[in-house]
C-alpha cells in the first residue's frame, strides 16, 4: 500500500479555479494561459498586502466552489482501497472546515487532510512517510523529490514549465498520473 501525498489546489481542484474571481475583482481579462507565474502578485502587478487582503475575503468562497480536476475523483476512488490518500495543502488552517465540507460535497474520499499554512511541505512529507507526492507548484515538486528521493507527479500548468529534476514526472491529467503510478507500483512490488 502506497502512502500518496496529494496537494489540493491546482491538483485535485481545477487549476483554472481562480481565474473568474481574479478577473472580476481586478477588472482583468486573464485566461488560463496568461498564468505564467504561480505568484499572482506578479501576474496582477499588486502588492503582497493587497493580495492577502483579497485572499482573506475570497479564499473561503473560491475553495468552497472549486471544481474538481478532470478525472481526479475517478482515479482517487480507484485508489482509495489500495493506497492511503493523504492530502497535504498550503491552505491556511482556518480553512479546515471549508476544506472538509468541500471534500464531503464533492464526495472525495480521504484518509487524512493536513493544512500546513505554508508552501514548505517537506516536513509534512517526511512525517507522513509519503511514497509519491502529487503537486502543481514547480518548486515544491522539485524540493520534495530532491529532499526525500521520492517521485513527484507534477500536473502541467502554464505556471510550472521550468525544467524539472529526474524524480519529477510531468502529467497532463489524472489518468496519466494513474497510469504512471500503477506502472511504478508494479515494478516496485515485483
Amino acid at each position: 500500500m502506497l502512502r500518496l501525498g496529494i496537494d489540493i489546489d491546482g491538483t485535485i481542484t481545477d487549476p483554472k479555479t481562480f481565474i473568474p474571481y481574479l478577473n472580476k475583482s481586478f477588472q482583468t481579462q486573464l485566461t488560463y494561459n496568461d498564468l505564467k507565474e504561480y505568484d499572482l502578485t506578479k501576474v496582477l502587478n499588486i502588492t503582497e498586502e493587497d493580495f492577502w487582503n483579497w485572499m482573506d475575503e475570497f479564499e473561503p468562497i473560491i475553495y468552497k466552489e472549486a471544481p474538481l480536476s478532470l478525472h481526479a475523483k475517478h482515479v482517487l476512488d480507484d485508489w482509495k482501497d489500495r493506497h492511503q490518500l493523504l492530502f497535504i495543502s498550503a491552505r491556511r488552517k482556518h480553512l479546515l472546515d471549508v476544506t472538509y465540507n468541500w471534500f464531503k460535497e464533492m464526495d472525495v474520499f480521504y484518509h487524512h487532510i493536513e493544512l500546513i499554512g505554508s508552501h514548505d511541505k517537506l516536513e509534512a512529507v517526511k512525517r507522513n512517510e509519503i511514497s509519491i507526492f502529487f503537486e502543481d507548484k514547480h518548486d515544491n515538486a522539485c524540493m520534495i523529490s530532491e529532499e526525500h528521493q521520492i517521485p513527484v507527479i507534477l500536473f502541467n500548468t502554464p505556471y510550472n514549465q521550468d525544467p524539472v529534476p529526474k524524480g519529477v514526472v510531468r502529467v497532463n491529467h489524472w489518468l496519466e498520473a494513474r497510469d504512471w503510478v500503477n506502472q511504478w507500483y508494479e515494478v516496485k512490488v515485483i
